[in-house]
């Protein structure tokens, strides 16, 4: 498994030199809510609505400040807007009544902070503070790596788990950057392109016997 996993990492390497976040920010706690309005929302998306997000409030006090409501209509395109406004707006609060100002380092500390879960988590630890075993666990990681052989199952704590068994700790966060631009140009969840893979020998859904 360990030849298999390092020549996989390998190859994703070469395919995508730079491994960095799709999400579009400037500041610790902009990360921070564009990870929350990508639930269910690409970020695509999410890059189109920041910018007019992060104008009307520049600051970590004035997103903690501002109106629900109008941040509802800042970010209505993202879906689920009511949850995910009243997260922004409470979560900001969070960080400057208990964190001092900054996004907290700790998994404990970040699970405390309304809307963050272990997939927001972990890539916030990874992305801001290069903690290493940052495992984020998005729909492409499960399906990609459940291909690959190297998790079983779609429950995402359980695959966070598997892959943290398998995967190098020092490569794991840019491992995930890499398998969602993979997931969005090749290993794509219906139709992919399987003939031009450079994972195919790996796969075992093409490769049975990988």
């Amino acid at each position: 498994m360990k030849e298999k996993v390092n020549a996989i990492i390998e190859i994703l390497k070469q395919r995508y030199a730079n491994a960095l976040c799709a999400l579009h920010y400037d500041k610790d706690y902009e990360l921070m809510i564009a990870v929350r309005l990508s639930a269910q929302c690409t970020d695509a998306r999410v890059n189109l609505v920041t910018p007019a997000l992060f104008a009307a409030y520049p600051t970590l006090e004035a997103m903690a400040n501002a109106d629900i409501a109008h941040v509802e209509e800042l970010v209505h395109s993202c879906g689920f807007y009511k949850h995910k406004a009243r997260d922004i707006v409470l979560g900001c609060q969070m960080l400057l009544r208990d964190y001092g100002g900054k996004v907290p380092g700790t998994m404990e500390e970040l699970l405390k902070i309304p809307g963050v879960g272990r997939k927001t988590a972990n890539l916030l630890l990874g992305d801001l503070y290069s903690v290493p075993g940052s495992v984020v666990c998005d729909t492409h990681c499960i399906r990609i790596c459940g291909r690959l052989g190297l998790s079983h199952g779609k429950e995402p704590e359980k695959v966070e788990a598997q892959l943290r068994a398998v995967l190098p700790p020092e490569e794991s966060n840019d491992f995930c950057h890499r398998i969602v631009l993979f997931g969005r140009d090749c290993c794509t969840a219906r139709n992919p392109d399987c003939g031009n893979c450079p994972l195919s020998l790996y796969c075992r859904e093409y490769n049975p016997e990988a």
